[in-house]
């Protein structure tokens, strides 16, 4: 079946939440808190999604100013459509979509440094996170 693949075309929480559960991005994400994902979703203001038929079956959920930064929050792909070159070609259509200064950054899950390394990433050991549970002192 053919994949389709579109930009900023809306999707439900539901179908967001579906998606990350079907893939291994699930684990990590807050799928039991509805608003969380529900603001993770319309907050991101570039979102290439993959479609078979109705069925949304991969997606890369961005932030972006698309001149500088673009960075690439979430990429899912449900596991059963997996290593089929739908994850690249989602961040390919997301790369196209920014102009040509802007980079695309993004946080590896863990054991996908190598995925990335093949298809042209830099790793960049500078980037820090606060976690919501700390505070800056």
């Amino acid at each position: 079946m053919e994949v389709q693949y579109k930009i900023n075309t809306p999707i439900t929480t539901e179908q967001f939440i579906d998606l990350l559960q079907s893939s291994t991005l699930g684990e990590r994400r807050p799928v039991d808190d509805f608003g969380c994902i529900k603001g993770m979703l319309s907050n991101s203001n570039l979102v290439v999604s993959a479609w078979q038929e109705n069925e949304l079956i991969g997606i890369a959920r961005s932030l972006t100013d698309f001149h500088y930064a673009c960075y690439l929050s979430d990429l899912a792909v449900s596991k059963i459509h997996q290593k089929n070159g739908i994850g690249k070609k989602l961040q390919a259509i997301t790369q196209e979509e920014l102009g040509p200064k802007c980079k695309l950054i993004l946080i590896a899950a863990p054991g996908a440094n190598s995925y990335y390394d093949q298809i042209g990433f830099t790793n960049n050991e500078r980037c820090w996170v606060l976690e919501r549970d700390k505070n800056i002192s």
